[in-house]
Order: structure tokens, then sequence, then C-alpha cells
């Protein structure tokens, strides 16, 4: 069954007629078909799909092979869609709640059909990945894995967390990945206690920790990954956080299969945290998912998290961490997929404290 008629069987079932899809993921996890944000939308009804788009994809719409979906050219894409539903006389149609508030007002000027909102229906599809997409995302792992052996290699006191951050994007790019999938962090000294540090023209000195967390698409798809490691001697302070983190997180790995609810996954590792005396440092989730998006549906968890529970073929973050003002932070993220058993690990660079610049 294609992920088109996943969704076209749900629609009875959501009493609609068809359902308006205007996220560019979206769009492309269904059809396949690339589209930047804004540039077009995709229509399903029950028997069919289109696509709307505009002049500048009609040369990528005649490559497009597909026997399920249809392209269509237009300057309008909500007047031909209020023409379309008319002709294929769509009474109730279902739309992204997160559509702007400027594209639903006009929606709700222009529609002759009834419009429905609706949250995470096609997410929730996207969660539960496919063979194909568990291989492109171990593909990404791999290139990650490989890009922090790179960092290691090149990274000497003097350098500055920009210039890092900026070796490393070119490195990803030359071997494959074709974009970042969020702002790269290089969090040196200090900066290490901020968990969702900035890179910055700071100069890495012997003796700092650094927090590396990157994630780059490769076709399509993004892992996710995080490496703490010394550069010279660290305070002896930091050397216990490290284990600490990293017993942490792998507990939580231990203990991830489907079934367990996001609260109680939390538990293992946090527990760890709260322990050592460092709970009040540990001030974020566990994970989150991941896949066409760096944050995606299952949803990020932790002690809150008493409704989602985890299902085969999830792919999700394990990122436990420690921050400690003026000293330093530690943080180690894996990425894993859920099965029945054990996970799946798929970023496989190592996790053991590494010290550079001896």
């Amino acid at each position: 069954m294609t992920r088109i008629e996943r969704l076209q069987r749900k629609l009875p079932s959501l009493y609609l007629d068809a359902f308006l899809v205007t996220d560019s993921k979206n769009i492309e996890y269904l059809t396949g078909f690339s589209l930047m944000q804004g540039d077009g939308i995709l229509l399903i009804s029950n028997h069919q799909a289109i696509v709307i788009t505009d002049a500048r994809y009609q040369l990528a719409l005649a490559e497009y092979e597909s026997k399920s979906v249809v392209g269509l050219i237009t300057a309008d894409y909500y007047g031909t869609l209020n023409e379309l539903c008319q002709k294929m006389q769509i009474q109730v149609l279902g739309f992204e709640k997160s559509v702007s508030y400027q594209i639903y007002d006009l929606l709700d000027e222009i529609m002759v059909a009834d419009l429905v909102p609706f949250a995470n229906v096609i997410e929730k599809l996207r969660s539960v990945k496919d063979s194909a997409e568990i291989a492109k995302l171990k593909h990404a792992a791999d290139l990650l894995s490989a890009g922090y052996q790179y960092v290691l290699k090149m990274i000497q006191p003097g350098m500055t967390e920009r210039r890092v951050a900026a070796a490393l994007d070119y490195w990803m790019k030359e071997h494959g990945a074709t974009a970042a999938s969020f702002p790269s962090i290089v969090a040196s000294g200090p900066n290490a206690a901020k968990p969702h540090a900035t890179v910055s023209a700071r100069k890495i000195h012997s003796g700092d920790i650094v927090i590396l967390d990157f994630g780059y698409y490769v076709d399509g798809y993004t892992a996710d990954m995080t490496r703490t490691f010394a550069v010279g001697s660290i305070d002896p302070e930091l050397r216990d956080v490290y284990q600490i983190v990293n017993n942490a997180r792998q507990q939580v790995i231990n203990h991830a299969h489907s079934g367990v609810r996001g609260d109680r996954l939390d538990r293992y590792g946090r527990s760890i945290i709260d322990e050592a005396g460092y709970g009040d440092e540990f001030n974020h989730g566990m994970g989150h998912g991941i896949g066409l998006a760096v944050h995606e549906l299952p949803a990020s968890y932790g002690p809150a998290a008493h409704g989602l529970k985890l299902e085969a073929n999830q792919v999700i973050t394990v990122e436990p961490g420690i921050y400690i003002p003026q000293l330093g932070g530690v943080r180690i993220e894996d990425d894993i997929v859920i099965t029945h058993g054990e996970p799946q690990l798929l970023t496989k660079a190592p996790t053991e404290l590494v010290v550079v610049g001896k």
C-alpha cells in the first residue's frame, strides 16, 4: 500500500471527502515530489492525488514519474483548489492545522467546501519508518560519525568555534550531505554549559570541554548526533559528569522498545543523573523523533510524556546532558530505531571520552 493510499483509507473515519496538504515535508513524504515550502499544495481525495504548483516546477513535474499523482500548473493555487473541489463535489475538506493564519483566512474566504482542521495526521504516518527510510537514516548517521572523526583530527587549540563549524559544514557537504538540518553547535569551555549554544568567535583553549551537536540531510533524511570531547586535560568534575551522562544514555537505550511509555523511558536515564546530584543541571527532554525533519513525531519525551507510547520502527534520539554554569557541560546523543526487542543503534561513533591536543 502506498503512503497516499494509507491516507486515503483514513478519510472516511475522519468524515472527510478530501485532505489538503500544505506542509512541504508532508507533500514530499506522500508523493516523493520536492517543493520549497509555500511553492505548492497537494489535494488528496478518495481516488485522486493532485499536486498544484506553478510554472517554476513545470520541468520537474514533466520528469516526475507517478501513476497515482497528477500535477497541475497554475499561478493561483487556492483558486484552482476551490475550482477542483467544486468539480469533484468535495463538500468537507480537511486541512493541516499548521497553516499560517494568512492561508487559513484565504481558504475561509474563497472555499465553498466546509473546512475542518487536523493536527499531525500525516506526521503520525511519518513517525513509523519503512526499511528504505531507515536505510537513509543509517546513511546519514554514518556520515555524521565520519564527520565527528574528522573534527577530532583537525581541531586544535586556538581555533574558534565558528571555524570548526565552518570546516565541518564544508566536509559534510563534500562527502554527500545536502544541507544542515539545524545550525551546528560547537560549544567550548563555559559555552558548553548552554544546551543550545550558538557558534561564537570564542577560541578553543587547552583544558576546554567541547560539545559538538550537528545534523545533516542525506538523501532527504537527517540524523542528529552529539558528542562531547576534551581538548587537553579537563576539570576532574567534568570527567565524572561525562561518565554519568554516558551511563544515563546507555540505560535509556537498554530499555528502549516498542510499547514503553515516554516518561518511563526518560526515567531510566534521568534517575541516574538525579541520584548523582545533578538533576537540576539536566534541563531538557531525553530525546525526540527524527526523519524528514530533525524534530518530528514521536514528540520530545521527558518526565511529562505520559501519553507517548513508542512503536516499532520509530526513530528517536537519546540525548541526556548535564550543564554546570561557568564550568562547562556534557551531552551525548545517539539515534536509535525502536523494535520489539533490542533497539538498532544508528550512530556508531564511539561514546567514550576522547581527549585531543594532548
